[in-house]
């Protein structure tokens, strides 16, 4: 999967599946994905956007995310929270891109 940062820096990194995009950024170094609750979906620091290619596949957050992504900085309609995405094959390729700021 790819992580693009604020400032448009992408790094691909291997995920690991059932796994969740939060630890794999935190197991890799990502940038600006702080994930200070470590992925009990009681914040909003691993908030990501999902490139718009991969939203439907994705899915949609649960009714739980969509709360705390009310305390996320710029929500937008492909916001998510790292932590929620597990990775499973039809996710290979995967990009989000983080905020220029963590809730």
């Amino acid at each position: 999967m790819t992580f693009v940062d604020s400032h448009g820096q992408a790094r691909t990194v291997e995920g690991e599946t059932g796994s969740t995009v939060m630890e794999t950024a935190r197991r890799n170094d990502i940038p600006e994905i702080p994930a200070e609750c470590g992925g009990a979906c009681a914040c909003a620091t691993c908030h990501v956007y999902v490139d718009e290619a991969w939203v439907e596949k994705v899915g949609k957050p649960s009714q739980m995310e969509e709360d705390m992504l009310d305390f996320a900085f710029d929500v937008k309609p492909n916001s998510r929270l790292s932590c929620q995405i597990t990775v499973r094959p039809e996710l290979d390729g995967l990009v989000v891109t983080t905020p220029s700021q963590q809730g």
